[in-house]
């Protein structure tokens, strides 16, 4: 199954639209950088910025090859640092979204991808992340609202089809649950939860002989399944 992964949106940063104090310093870095040693790098913008601790553009770099060390709390003071200091710097907000995403602060991240979007309104990964931060929040009518562009746009990924059809069930959204129960089945037809999902859908809309054939399907795949509709 293909899953969406997050990680893969981090910004490359263009190094040539940014004037950094020690430039000497900063090429040291993207050099550490092009070898995967993040935390090399990291230590040499830490270096940069203590001699010059206005440096927006240092310290989201030090936000990046922190983030990629999967230390995200350390990440998130050092992005927000970088928007203090220039809060147009490009790309920031984004990289703030996932750092707080992946913390699993999905407010903070909302928060931060709202801006992303709002500065870049053609960006899918904002879009797609928006949607999966609100989905974190459990706001699944504005959940909706952003995955779906997202799945039209990677209509072979189970898991944003996931959650959006169990976004637009729990916002009432119950057409639009039905037709992506519908396709999530076609791809595993022996997915007892999706069957269950799918009967909800369908008694919501008052179809109950079609739900209680979904129910049945979900007690065949795995009879252990309590199911209850009405």
């Amino acid at each position: 199954m293909k899953r969406w992964r997050p990680e893969l949106v981090a910004v490359t940063w263009i190094l040539s639209a940014v004037s950094f104090a020690h430039s000497q310093a900063a090429s040291d870095a993207v050099a550490l950088e092009q070898q995967q040693q993040w935390a090399q790098a990291a230590d040499v913008w830490k270096a940069v910025i203590e001699h010059s601790p206005n440096d927006a553009a240092a310290y989201a770099s030090l936000g990046v090859d922190l983030a990629r060390q999967q230390k995200y709390p350390e990440a998130s003071i050092a992005y927000r640092k970088a928007l203090k200091l220039n809060p147009r710097l490009s790309g920031v907000q984004l990289n703030l979204g996932l750092s707080e995403f992946k913390q699993g602060h999905f407010p903070e991240a909302a928060s931060a991808l709202r801006l992303a979007l709002a500065a870049d309104p053609a960006s899918a990964q904002a879009r797609t992340l928006l949607g999966m931060s609100y989905y974190g929040e459990r706001k699944f009518d504005l959940a909706s609202k952003y995955l779906e562009p997202a799945v039209k746009a990677d209509p072979s990924n189970a898991e944003l089809h996931q959650m959006l059809a169990q976004s637009c069930l729990w916002a009432k959204k119950l057409d639009c649950a039905q037709e992506e129960f519908r396709q999530l089945l076609q791809q595993n037809p022996d997915s007892a939860q999706t069957h269950v999902l799918m009967g909800e859908a369908l008694d919501g809309v008052g179809k109950t002989p079609d739900a209680i054939t979904e129910f049945e399907a979900a007690a065949r795949i795995s009879p252990s399944r309590a199911l209850t509709f009405g």
